[in-house]
Order: C-alpha cells, then sequence, then structure tokens
C-alpha cells in the first residue's frame, strides 16, 4: 500500500502542473492549521514539559510530561546548535508561559509565566553520566595527554563499578531465571492484595451506606486517625454533669449585681465538703439554774486562786462587797428562771 500512496491523490481537471505540487496549486501547507503562523516564522508542534512547574496564574502544578499545543520559534543559535522558544497557554487558565531551549547545560530555561520547582540534586551522587563542560571538551580535543588520564579515570570507574554491576545481574538471574516459579510469586501477591482491596472496599461501603454519603473514600492515613481523635466529641456522664451544676451553683452570686470570685467558689466548696456538728448549728442545750450559779461561783473561786498576784483582802470594805458580789450570783437563777423556764410555767397553766 505505501507504493500507491503518491498515486492515488486526486488531481482536478483545472490542475497546472507548471504551479507545483497539489498544497502549491491550492494555496494550503502540508501541515495545514499547524503552519498558520509559518509566515512569521512560528511553527504549531506538540510540546512536552521537561520538568515539574508552577504557574504563576493560576498557581496550579503542572507536572512533567503534560503536553500542548506550542509556538515553536527559533530565536538564536549556540554555535551550529539552534535555540528554540516555545510558548504555550495554560490549560488551567489563561496564563501563558514561554520555555526556552539552553543547548550550553543541556536543559531548558522558563523565560516568563511560570517558576521552575526546584528538586535539583547533583547527578554524581545517582551515579549518572554527567557532561563535560567545554573547557574540558576543549582540553580533550586539544590536549593527548589530558585524554588519555580522562580515558585511564573512565576506566577506573567502571572497574570500581563492575562488582556492583555484577551482582545486580546475578540478582536478576536468580529471581526471573524460572518464570513459573516468578509468576506463582506474583499471582499470590496480586491474590492477597486483591482480598484486602475487596475487604477494604466492603467496610467503605458500609460507612458510605450508615452516613448516607455519595463520594470516594481515600486510604486511610496515621495523619488521619490522630485528627480524628482531636476531633472526636465526648459525652459526659451523668455524674459529671450533676457536678458541673453544683459548681456552677457555688461559683454563682448570691447577689444579682456582684461578681462571682474564685476564692467565694473556694470557700463554698469547702463548706459543702465540712461535715456540720451539733454546735455549729447554734443550738445549746438547756441548763439548769443551779447548776448554771454553781458554775459560775466554781469558776470565780479558781480564777481567784490561779492568780500568783492574789492576797487576802484585809479591807473590810473589799470583804463586804465581794460578799455582795457572790449573793448576787447566788440569786443570779432566780432571775434566770422568769426568762427561760417558759415551758413549765405553760404546762402549769394548762394544768391549771
Amino acid at each position: 500500500m505505501g507504493e500507491r500512496k503518491g498515486q492515488n491523490k486526486y488531481y482536478p481537471p483545472d490542475y497546472d502542473p507548471k504551479k507545483g505540487g497539489l498544497n502549491k496549486f491550492r494555496g494550503t501547507h502540508a501541515l495545514r492549521e499547524r503552519a498558520r503562523k509559518i509566515h512569521l516564522g512560528i511553527i504549531i508542534i506538540r510540546f512536552e514539559m521537561p520538568y515539574n512547574i508552577w504557574c504563576d496564574g493560576c498557581k496550579n502544578h503542572i507536572g512533567m510530561g503534560v503536553r500542548y499545543n506550542a509556538e515553536k520559534t527559533k530565536v538564536g543559535m549556540y554555535y551550529s546548535t539552534p535555540i528554540y522558544k516555545f510558548r504555550m497557554k495554560c490549560h488551567l487558565c489563561d496564563n501563558h508561559f514561554e520555555i526556552q531551549t539552553d543547548p550550553a547545560n543541556l536543559d531548558y530555561v522558563i523565560l516568563s509565566g511560570a517558576r521552575r520547582q526546584e528538586n535539583r540534586w547533583d547527578p554524581l551522587q545517582n551515579e549518572q553520566v554527567v557532561p563535560e563542560t567545554k573547557e574540558v571538551q576543549k582540553r580533550l580535543f586539544d590536549d593527548a595527554m589530558y585524554k588519555l588520564e580522562h580515558q585511564a579515570k573512565d576506566i577506573k570507574a567502571g572497574e570500581d563499578a563492575k562488582p556492583v554491576l555484577e551482582r545486580l545481574v546475578e540478582r536478576n538471574r536468580s529471581v526471573w531465571d524460572d518464570s513459573y516459579e516468578a509468576n506463582c510469586r506474583l499471582r499470590a501477591e496480586f491474590r492477597s492484595k486483591k482480598k484486602e482491596l475487596k475487604a477494604q472496599k466492603e467496610l467503605d461501603d458500609q460507612l458510605l451506606a450508615r452516613n448516607s454519603l455519595d463520594i470516594a473514600l481515600l486510604p486511610e492515613t496515621d495523619q488521619d486517625k490522630q485528627m480524628a481523635e482531636l476531633m472526636m466529641l465526648q459525652s459526659k456522664s451523668a455524674q459529671e454533669r450533676e457536678a458541673e451544676k453544683r459548681l456552677d451553683i457555688l461559683m454563682k452570686p448570691a447577689l444579682p449585681g456582684a461578681t462571682k470570685t474564685t476564692f467565694g467558689g473556694l470557700k463554698r466548696q469547702k463548706i459543702l465538703n465540712t461535715h456540720l456538728q451539733f454546735g455549729d448549728l447554734g443550738i445549746k442545750k438547756k441548763t439548769e439554774p443551779c447548776t448554771l450559779a454553781e458554775k459560775t461561783v466554781t469558776t470565780r473561786e479558781e480564777n481567784y486562786t490561779q492568780n500568783e498576784d492574789y492576797t487576802p483582802l484585809k479591807d473590810k470594805g473589799q470583804t463586804e462587797k465581794l460578799k455582795e458580789e457572790e449573793a448576787k450570783v447566788i440569786n443570779l437563777p432566780n432571775s434566770l428562771a422568769l426568762v427561760c423556764d417558759y415551758n413549765s410555767s405553760s404546762e402549769n397553766d394548762s394544768s391549771n
């Protein structure tokens, strides 16, 4: 079929061979729409992103390998190598960015509209082939002795890497020598993974059905567990709620305009926690009148006796005053009976 491609073209009756081929006769280009700006030195090509970038317009990430319809323009020369510039539009916004080739460093340079994601490393750490600089290339071309030394370094590097390469080859041979065993291991791993995925899907479906959701659940991570534990709401027990109510009552001020203080709340809490005694309630037992008078006289005598500066009274006037005071104390029960003994009088009146 390939040999008939040039013969199966349609030539109209008014075709003039003097005008050239069919494209010139029809006034079109072989690239059709891709050559609509060819008069400006621009051709439309399919450009693949060489590395990860950030768009300056929408601030979105564009990964390596994403393809665009780009305008290719020749802007210069690096010795005999042309330098091209590519202009394309972001597929997520209306921003345009331009990328240019850099033959000197074997790289691409972003001119405008985007910035490169800085994720670079030394190629020597990965044992990659590092291109020689212009100075080294010039010395290799001009200096035979330097070229010989450089070849000796390359041979030594190859000898050093030979044991590692041999171990890798031996490992691959031992793993993949028996294709049946390798296939069995892979299929067993696939089956176990499939069972895990099926069990996880059943759990996800139950969770979605229980919460009436219709979303895709992502795999659970440790960070998700930590966030769920922090956001979990725990209900309080009845005892805790009752304790909070009691504490709120204690901390609430008695007067509407008063402000509650921590000291007052702590004082009330201490009062509630202590057990009240019989004497703390302000209730005193009723005592007999005679007993009260006797205790009073006895107490006065004890005070006189315990006083070290006490001396017998020799003055008759002081002795008489002391006797009068003792008589008043002795007659005290009779006066107290009139005030305190209401129960006995009421009982006598009722009996009469």
